[in-house]
């Protein structure tokens, strides 16, 4: 079970009202890399743990601070659109034409659906969707993944910070992207143990290896122009597996001839074959 703690887990204070970075705000709320996917993506992963009690108790942990995390979010937002009349929308469209066409203003949804508060979706009005979280039941798999969803919320955060000259928001994201960096830590960390676990990096670990097709386990097919690609560790030396030696194939060729299909059935309709004539 949860239970709500009323305060905050960190300020969400503004220093006046605006409308237009609240819209801004609303992507790491509810957009693909925002607080709510990866509340709901933490907390699936541990529901579904099968594995070890204390990556449960981890994964638990960090997507119940996450919840913190849309809370001071939407508050924040609620804050920047308190005191702002429906006409700052056009106020804004008409002191900054370059912001009006490329922001829109003020999300007139702030005003029409949602009464001044926030909104789970994106910082264009595309609502959140669960297709944005990971939850495979293999931990290495998923934490990887976690990895990546903390470091693109951390680097949109950042650019935020830098689009506001509000003092007291700025206190806030910087909150924020200090917990990003203390997760972006904690689940490479976790990727470390389970990689020194399992004895392997290549994911699933368990499946064995005389099932694929080793021969071709650690080739490079360079299929762009020049060889540029060919100066990094990924194309020569052992890889991070240590089961193998990287191969640069300069020229790939294909491994079988060219498919040739039945054609379809009459009732499909499908196109014709060609006529030979």
């Amino acid at each position: 079970m949860f239970f709500h703690v009323k305060e905050l887990q960190y300020e969400a204070k503004v220093s006046r009202p605006d409308p237009v970075y609240a819209k801004k705000l609303q992507e790491v709320l509810g957009g693909q890399w925002g607080e709510i996917s990866v509340t709901m993506q933490y907390l699936f992963q541990g529901f579904n743990c099968r594995g070890n009690k204390k990556y449960r108790d981890l994964l638990l942990d960090i997507g119940t601070e996450e919840i913190a995390h849309v809370e001071l979010l939407a508050t924040l937002i609620a804050r920047l659109l308190d005191n702002t009349p429906i006409d700052v929308q056009e106020q804004a469209y008409q002191s900054d034409p370059a912001l009006a066409a490329i922001m829109g203003g003020m999300n007139p949804q702030h005003a029409i659906v949602s009464g001044l508060g926030a909104m789970p979706a994106d910082s264009v009005g595309n609502r959140w969707s669960a297709d944005y979280i990971i939850s495979s039941g293999n931990l290495l798999a998923d934490f990887r993944a976690n990895v990546t969803a903390e470091s693109q919320g951390r680097l949109q955060v950042a650019r935020l910070y830098q689009m506001t000259d509000d003092p007291l928001v700025k206190d806030s994201l910087s909150f924020l992207l200090a917990r990003d960096t203390a997760h972006q830590n904690q689940w490479i960390e976790a990727i470390r143990e389970l990689e020194a676990q399992a004895q392997d990096v290549v994911v699933p670990t368990n499946f064995p290896r005389e099932c694929e097709k080793q021969e071709v386990s650690y080739d490079l097919y360079n299929t762009s122009q020049g060889q540029a690609d060919a100066n990094g560790p990924w194309a020569q030396g052992v890889a991070p597996d240590g089961r193998g030696q990287f191969r640069y194939i300069a020229q790939p060729v294909p491994y079988a001839g060219i498919p040739k299909l039945q054609p379809a059935p009459a009732n499909l309709f499908n196109t014709p074959p060609l006529s030979s004539k």
